[in-house]
C-alpha cells in the first residue's frame, strides 16, 4: 500500500498557526453557524493514524471536550516517559528518528498519516517527509506568533491541485509534493 504524510492546518495570513501567546482562538474569528468542518471530515476519513508532537497533543489534552480522535494517534516526544493515565488508551509515544519512527507506525498497518504540530510539520519537511498539504488560511494578520514554516536546506516544491473558498472568507488550498 502506497504510504503518505499528509497535513491538513490552519495559518494565518502571515502564516502563523498560534497567536503570540500560543493561543489558537483565533481560529473561530469567522462565524461559522452551520459548524462548517471545511473539508475536515472528508480528510480525515482517508487517514489511518495521527502523528503529533508533544505540545500539539498537550493543547489537545487541554480542550474541554471528550478525545477527538477514534484513530490511533502517536505522540512524538524525547522529553516525556509516558502519556498521562487517562490516555494511555488514546494514544502512544514514539521517540527516535522520524524514519525509525514512521517504520514502527508503518510495521503497525497504518500507512496514510495525519501529520499535526507546528514542529513536528517542520521536521517532516526538513526530511522532506510531506506528500500533501491542505492549509486554510484565516483572513487575519496576527502579527507574531508560531510559524508553520522553518528555515529549510534546499526549496521544495508543491503543485497546488485544489483550492476552495469557505464561508466567503476562507481559503483553503491542498498542494502535493513535486518529486
Amino acid at each position: 500500500m502506497e504510504k503518505k504524510n499528509k497535513v491538513f492546518i490552519a495559518t494565518s495570513l502571515d502564516g502563523k498557526i498560534a497567536d503570540k501567546e500560543g493561543g489558537i482562538d483565533w481560529l473561530h474569528s469567522i462565524p461559522n453557524p452551520d459548524n462548517n468542518d471545511m473539508g475536515y471530515g472528508a480528510f480525515m476519513e482517508g487517514i489511518d493514524a495521527l502523528v503529533m508532537g508533544r505540545t500539539t497533543f498537550e493543547t489537545v489534552c487541554g480542550f474541554d471536550m471528550d478525545w477527538p480522535y477514534d484513530k490511533p494517534v502517536f505522540v512524538l516526544s524525547n522529553s516525556l516517559n509516558q502519556l498521562p493515565s487517562e490516555y494511555q488508551d488514546k494514544a502512544h509515544l514514539v521517540n527516535g528518528s522520524l524514519t525509525e519512527i514512521l517504520d514502527q507506525i508503518h510495521n503497525k498497518g497504518y500507512s496514510n498519516l495525519y501529520i499535526d504540530g507546528g514542529k513536528t510539520i517542520q521536521s517532516f519537511l526538513k526530511e522532506d517527509l510531506i506528500d500533501e498539504m491542505t492549509i486554510t488560511i484565516i483572513p487575519i494578520i496576527l502579527g507574531g506568533g508560531t510559524p508553520l514554516f522553518g528555515e529549510l536546506d534546499a526549496k521544495m516544491e508543491f503543485e497546488c491541485v485544489e483550492t476552495k473558498l469557505f464561508l466567503g472568507k476562507v481559503a483553503q488550498n491542498r498542494f502535493v509534493r513535486k518529486r
